[in-house]
């Protein structure tokens, strides 16, 4: 990749087909729950992209649960792109947006603990986030046996 800056900006209707693109890898190797491109736009509004001149070279999504808890979602970075910072920064604009909304904590469900304790987060008992749990978690095929690691920021 060239070596633009990297952009950071609330998603749009016409990015939606490049999102679903760039997301579809890991649906399909299950790292992500499966979305089409419908739940996308249904929940346009959290999502924020980062872009490397014209590339799309990462998604997020912040999903407010209440006053007190927001969760870090979706989060993808393109492979070509990795160790380029860009995770850290849909992280950061998601707890911008947090903020912005009055969120106090934020959270995410991750298979790398480490990415998300170099940003300040702190690993917790999934049974702590009952938001998530008992409305999306339930839902999930992996749910007696979920691997994810809980990790919660206060911000």
């Amino acid at each position: 990749m060239s070596s633009y800056l990297i952009q950071v900006r609330p998603a749009q209707v016409q990015d939606v087909e490049q999102m679903y693109q760039l997301m579809l890898p890991f649906m399909l190797d299950k790292t992500l729950i499966t979305r089409d491109q419908d739940d996308i736009f249904e929940h346009l509004q959290e999502f924020i992209i980062a872009f490397k001149g014209d590339a799309l070279v990462g998604v997020t999504a912040l999903h407010v649960y209440d006053s007190n808890l927001a969760e870090v979602r979706s989060l993808v970075v393109s492979p070509k792109a990795q160790r380029m910072s860009i995770g850290h920064k849909l992280v950061k604009a998601c707890e911008d947006m947090g903020k912005q909304l009055g969120v106090t904590r934020i959270f995410a469900l991750t298979y790398i603990d480490k990415f998300f304790i170099e940003q300040g987060y702190t690993i917790v008992a999934k049974e702590s986030l009952p938001q998530k749990v008992w409305t999306v978690c339930i839902h999930c095929p992996k749910f007696s046996h979920c691997d994810e690691i809980a990790m919660v920021k206060n911000i």
